[in-house]
C-alpha cells in the first residue's frame, strides 16, 4: 500500500473530478446520479472554480481513493460561515486507512482558513452506515434531526 496525498481540486483538475464522480458512483452503488448525466467541461470548471464549493480527494499514484464534496454557507444572522459535507466516500480496498479523517481534517483546515463556524453532515441510518456514523460521532457532536426532501415547483405549474 503506498501513501496517500489529500488535496483541494481548482478548475483545471476535471480529470480529477470526474476520478471522485466516479468513485462516488461506485462506493454509493448510484450510476444514475454521479454518471448518468455528467456536466459538461464547462460547467465542473466553473464550479470547481468556486470559493464556496470545495471537492477534496486522497490519490494514491495518481488514483482517486477518496474524496469529499462541501460546500460553504455563508450565514445571515452573524459574519460567519457553516460548511456542509454533501458526500464523502473512500474505495473499500482502501477503508480502515484514515483516509476520510485527514479529508475531513483537511476540510476543517480550510474552514478555519475561511472563517468557518462549524462543519456539518447528514448520515444515512442503514447497518452499511455505521462505519460512517462511527466516523463522524468521534469527530463531532451529535444531533436527532429530520430531514426533508421539498421539491422544487416551478412558477406556474402546481
Amino acid at each position: 500500500m503506498g501513501k496517500h496525498v489529500v488535496r483541494r481540486l481548482g478548475a483545471a483538475d476535471l480529470a480529477a473530478m470526474h476520478g471522485l464522480l466516479s468513485l462516488f458512483s461506485e462506493v454509493f452503488d448510484d450510476a444514475e446520479s454521479y454518471d448518468a448525466r455528467r456536466p459538461d467541461a464547462g460547467y465542473l470548471e466553473a464550479l470547481l472554480g468556486r470559493d464556496t464549493f470545495i471537492a477534496l480527494v486522497a490519490e494514491e499514484n495518481g488514483q482517486v481513493i477518496g474524496g469529499l464534496a462541501a460546500y460553504q454557507l455563508h450565514k445571515f444572522e452573524q459574519a460567519r460561515s457553516e460548511f456542509y459535507i454533501y458526500d464523502l466516500a473512500v474505495a473499500e480496498s482502501h477503508r480502515r486507512r484514515g483516509i476520510a479523517t485527514a479529508l475531513i481534517r483537511e476540510l476543517q483546515a480550510i474552514a478555519a482558513e475561511a472563517g468557518g463556524w462549524v462543519i456539518f453532515v447528514q448520515a444515512d441510518t442503514g447497518e452499511e452506515d455505521a462505519a460512517a456514523i462511527a466516523l463522524y460521532s468521534r469527530l463531532g457532536t451529535r444531533e436527532e434531526v429530520l430531514h426533508f426532501d421539498i421539491p422544487v415547483v416551478r412558477r406556474g405549474e402546481g
